[in-house]
């Protein structure tokens, strides 16, 4: 850079660069301007630039290129030293006079060159004590610039860098950690309680966000998944635990959430959270970790009282974070010796009721609330001493409010019967995180929460009885609704069916009320299929209800008919004799292998519930009992003797191709359980037939559409029956059927095709992938 004129000129390329809204003007600026990044011969010329620029757009081009720079390791380490200093001292005297992004950067430089020279020399670490100088300085700028370097270095020490190894990264990380983390923590506690008074949310936000920053340190070297909102203990080391004992610490964060901005408040949430969870063993004694626990429990209360600060979505989801932590890392007996811990529980209780009534706005937090109760609940029968927990009074409520608030949510969401995926029913991952939490409160006190089901089940129940025998579909926004809630009711009843757990009830009684609430859904399966029902197979809330279905199928299956609970519910299939007539696993099987067939026939355009019904079929053949038992079944036999497309039409369906191999795969493992290669040839006499069809074919059709996909789905077919072959036996059989008689028909496709590489129905890769 030889003269203001040429510098006049970078600082148009820069404006261009940061602000221009042309895509191509932006690209030309930037290819001009690489050469400050990726050149270590214009280091110099980045400090004539930082020095000379008028522009901060310059500025930030300047330091942004140097932070590149220095993450190149192969920098001298006098050059590297010289930068840090010229940064420092450029805070120092130009800081408080640049664009906060410019500061940043700058901030940012000085940390990454810290970081990467820490074990070179110990003139790097310095920066702590010059940090320290800027909160020192009477300007409220400079301290403000002192924070900002203390919280970006807690940053870059506890980020990994691709341009590090990670072991010299958890080196450096572990030797910060050690000589100044808990100074700077203390550093931005001394400075929480001194801007308590009236001073701008800017400074307040900085001094929060750096004690955040030091809670959430990677102590241990095990770094948890930014994506996740889950964490587990804090591991704060032992040096620690004074600070941690003064009631100040934790109570200067529940003084910051009363500031109105959200994103302080939002930031001492999250500080409290990482508080709630710190390791036990801090504490060494007991009366320290319950002072610290009432501390804790004394200010939610407070917060539970006044509701300051929970209309925001940011704070109301911290504070369910909050909630939902103080079961995670303390026992119930160490709640239950708080002082208040009667009005903190009633407090709890009627907060989640209302979250439950809001159900569009908090549908993700509440789970925080339902892992509270739910591990609550589990801890009652190793609760000692006769103190009561008062969980009986308020479970009971808060089951019946969530199962209501589903049923409500519905006639939202199913207004218009169109996809959603933000519909819990669209969304197996939110559906999950729903009901991860109920079955442990609805079996607490099951038979009230039972009849509670069945009374809110019968009624939907009737109306869809009655719906089937109607000419015509009626209303169907209605029809939608009424599947919506009873779609959620069989996932309710298929995750307390998947958890067998007694709490408070024998084994037997839970055994009966498993039986009452399965009947519903099985009596559900024999109306479903029937009448105007058996014509909405195209509907989005017909299909949701069927997978539903196939969820409570797959959960009551491990239960209480896989092969390790075939003789340990006899309480069970007394009552479902008594009230559908399953009178044992075997009639039970074939009602839902007459489910499955169903589905395989009917839903020839829907892929998911194809793959949900051929989940738990491979599910029920892979068990040797189940398997066994699902070749006496005639509709398994009738499945086996006519796997036909006229049959199973979605076997014509491409979409559906990938599930065909899984089809045929199953049906493998099927026929290869019995012996004797004329049941094996009699199988395989719908696909004979596909092949001598095929044989019989001129070359010239080979090339349309319709012999491609014949070919190509008779390979799929082939594969899933090879995928199935698990012993000499069962190979021999599959392979006297191929060689020699069908062999000239694959060398005869993969010979007319290998000319049509772009074909959507390669001929040689279904060869190969069944070889």
């Amino acid at each position: 850079m030889s003269s203001m004129e040429s510098l006049a000129q970078l600082e148009v390329l820069c404006e261009k660069l940061y602000n221009s809204r042309d895509s191509a003007e932006r690209a030309h600026a930037e290819s001009t301007l690489k050469c400050f990044s990726e050149n270590s011969d214009y280091i110099s010329q980045c400090q004539y630039i930082l020095d000379n620029a008028s522009t901060p757009y310059a500025l930030m081009l300047a330091s942004t290129s140097l932070v590149k720079q220095v993450s190149d390791r192969s920098l001298s380490l006098q050059l590297r030293l010289d930068i840090r200093n010229y940064v420092m001292n450029y805070l120092a005297a130009r800081g408080p006079k640049l664009q906060n992004f410019v500061t940043i950067s700058l901030i940012q430089l000085a940390c990454r060159i810290t970081k990467f020279g820490w074990f070179d020399d110990d003139r790097f670490r310095e920066i702590f004590k010059e940090a320290t100088d800027f909160l020192a300085l009477a300007s409220q700028d400079h301290y403000l610039i002192g924070l900002k370097i203390l919280n970006f270095l807690v940053m870059e020490m506890n980020q990994a860098n691709s341009a590090m190894p990670l072991t010299l990264h958890r080196k450096i990380a572990t030797s910060f950690k050690d000589q100044f983390l808990l100074q700077i923590f203390q550093i931005s506690l001394t400075s929480l309680h001194q801007l308590k008074s009236e001073v701008p949310d800017e400074l307040r936000r900085v001094p929060i966000s750096l004690a955040l920053r030091c809670l959430s340190f990677d102590f241990v070297g095990s770094p948890v998944d930014e994506s996740s909102e889950e964490f587990g203990t804090v591991q704060l080391p032992a040096s620690w635990r004074p600070l941690l004992q003064d009631p100040s610490t934790v109570q200067i964060f529940f003084d910051y959430y009363k500031v109105n901005d959200t994103s302080i408040s939002k930031e001492a949430l999250e500080s409290l959270v990482r508080l709630a969870s710190v390791r036990r063993s801090l504490f060494v004694e007991d009366p320290a970790r319950s002072q610290f626990l009432s501390h804790l429990m004394s200010g939610t209360r407070e917060i539970l009282q006044t509701g300051q600060g929970l209309a925001d979505h940011g704070n109301y989801h911290e504070f369910c974070r909050l909630l939902g932590r103080f079961k995670v890392n303390y026992q119930l007996s160490e709640l239950l010796n708080v002082e208040f811990y009667g009005e903190w529980l009633g407090l709890v209780a009627e907060f989640t009721t209302k979250s439950l009534l809001s159900w569009q706005w908090a549908s993700n937090s509440v789970y925080y609330l339902l892992s509270l109760w739910s591990r609550l609940v589990t801890s009652v029968p190793y609760l000692k001493g006769d103190t009561p927990s008062l969980l009986d009074e308020t479970v009971p409520k808060i089951t019946e409010g969530f199962i209501t608030s589903r049923i409500n949510s519905v006639q939202a969401s199913f207004a218009d019967n169109s996809p959603d995926p933000d519909n819990p029913l669209e969304n197996a991952e939110s559906l999950q995180d729903q009901l991860e939490s109920l079955p442990y409160l609805c079996r607490f006190k099951y038979e009230s929460c039972s009849l509670f089901i069945i009374n809110i089940m019968e009624p939907l129940l009737q109306a869809y009885t009655a719906r089937s025998r109607l000419p015509a579909s009626g209303d169907a926004a209605e029809l939608s609704v009424i599947e919506g809630q009873i779609a959620w009711m069989v996932h309710i009843i298929a995750a307390i069916l998947k958890i067998r757990q007694t709490v408070g009830c024998s084994q037997d009684s839970q055994e009966l009320f498993d039986a009452e609430l399965a009947a519903r859904v099985l009596q559900l399966i024999n109306i479903t299929d029937t009448g105007v029902h058996a014509q909405r197979y195209q509907e989005i809330s017909k299909q949701r209800l069927d997978r539903a279905i196939l969820i409570f199928v797959q959960n009551f299956r491990r239960s209480y008919v896989g092969d390790q609970a075939m003789h340990a519910s006899k309480q069970l299939y007394a009552r479902l004799s008594e009230l559908l007539g399953l009178t044992d696993h075997l009639v039970l099987l074939n009602v839902i292998v007459g489910k499955i067939a169903t589905n395989l026939k009917c839903y020839a355009e829907c892929e998911d519930v194809i793959d949900h019904t051929l989940s738990l079929f491979l599910e029920l053949a892979s068990g040797y009992m189940t398997g066994k038992l699902l070749l006496k079944l005639e509709s398994t036999k009738f499945i086996i003797a006519n796997h036909s497309r006229e049959n199973f039409p979605f076997l014509e369906e491409y979409r559906c191709v990938r599930s065909r191999t899984n089809f045929y795969y199953i049906l493998g493992c099927l026929v290869f359980m019995e012996d004797g290669p004329v049941k094996f040839r009699s199988f395989m006499e719908p696909l004979l037939q596909v092949a001598v069809k095929l044989e019989a074919s001129a070359d010239a059709a080979f090339r349309t559409d319709v012999v491609k996909y014949a070919f190509t789905g008779l390979m799929r077919d082939l594969r899933g029956i090879a995928m199935a072959t698990n012993s000499r036996r069962t190979y021999g059989l599959l392979f006297d059927w191929l060689y020699p008689s069908r062999m000239p028909l694959l060398l005869r496709a993969i010979s007319l095709l290998t000319d049509e590489p772009e074909s959507p129905h390669p001929y040689s890769s279904s060869c190969l992938n069944l070889f």
